[in-house]
């Protein structure tokens, strides 16, 4: 927790394909195992946002992205989380293969119908129809 505060920080990455489809990953720690949610996690001593969302994303799948801007930011219980727009960091295919890895289970893109289907931590789907960055398909 940053000191002075009581929460912890914490960022998430909101990547889409070029389908408009967006990516999820499944987590395998708590809060919320077994359930779907973007890509993140803790930001450690020393980083700053965008260096910790190039290691979560890279952590939990695979993936190489470039930070965009923030999209919003929630209050989950003690945790504090800053969402980003990112874009793969190199489109050409040097970006990395998706995978899960670190506290995800599973990592996938899914599309409108996909996500609605799947069990997501709560209020995902508030949160990110609120700022306009649900799948767009």
């Amino acid at each position: 927790m940053t000191e002075g505060s009581r929460h912890v920080p914490c960022v998430g990455g909101i990547l889409f394909d070029a389908d408009g489809r967006l990516l999820l990953i499944r987590r395998g720690n708590e809060p919320g195992r077994g359930l779907w949610s973007v890509p993140g996690g803790r930001v450690e001593s020393g980083e700053d946002d965008h260096t910790a969302l190039v290691r979560e994303m890279a952590e939990e799948t695979g993936l190489s992205v470039s930070v965009g801007p923030l999209v919003g930011s929630v209050e989950r219980g003690r945790y504090r989380i800053a969402d980003y727009l990112c874009s793969v960091e190199h489109p050409d295919g040097a970006a990395g293969s998706l995978r899960a890895g670190d506290d995800a289970t599973d990592a996938r893109f899914v599309d409108a119908a996909a996500f609605a289907a799947l069990p997501l931590v709560e209020g995902l789907t508030e949160t990110l129809d609120g700022w306009g960055v649900l799948p767009r398909i």
